[in-house]
């Protein structure tokens, strides 16, 4: 799953996007790598992937997790992938890249929605 993510780096934004060749929205993004690494397959928006897995604590949190944000004035409009020592990848916005930036940035750490861990079983 980490070769997935760390692939994708770079690699543009693009609404409604999945897949290294048309670009990666937040959302795509995590179902590509879940699919790819994985073999699991989970829904396509964030709301659905907000569902997924379990609900885990930020001290419990672990490398491939789900991080959610409230981005749009919107609970769990944005979803990333933590990778460890409090880094997450995303794909964050048009015109911007897939990159990895840190949980505790004022940014993103006052857009907090929470964590969830996927089972590779799903």
């Amino acid at each position: 799953m980490l070769f997935q993510v760390l692939t994708s780096i770079g690699v543009d934004y693009n609404y409604g996007g999945s897949s290294h060749t048309t670009g990666f929205d937040c959302s795509g993004l995590v179902a590509h790598v879940y699919r790819e690494g994985y073999g699991v397959i989970l829904p396509r928006n964030t709301y659905g992937q907000s569902q997924a897995g379990r609900a885990v604590s930020v001290e419990e949190m672990q490398p491939g997790d789900l991080v959610f944000y409230n981005t749009l004035n919107k609970p769990f409009s944005h979803v990333g992938i933590y990778l460890g020592e409090g880094r997450f990848i995303h794909a964050p916005r048009t015109g911007a890249a897939v990159r990895i930036e840190s949980l505790k940035s004022t940014y993103w750490s006052r857009r907090w929605n929470g964590a969830r861990r996927i089972s590779a079983s799903l």
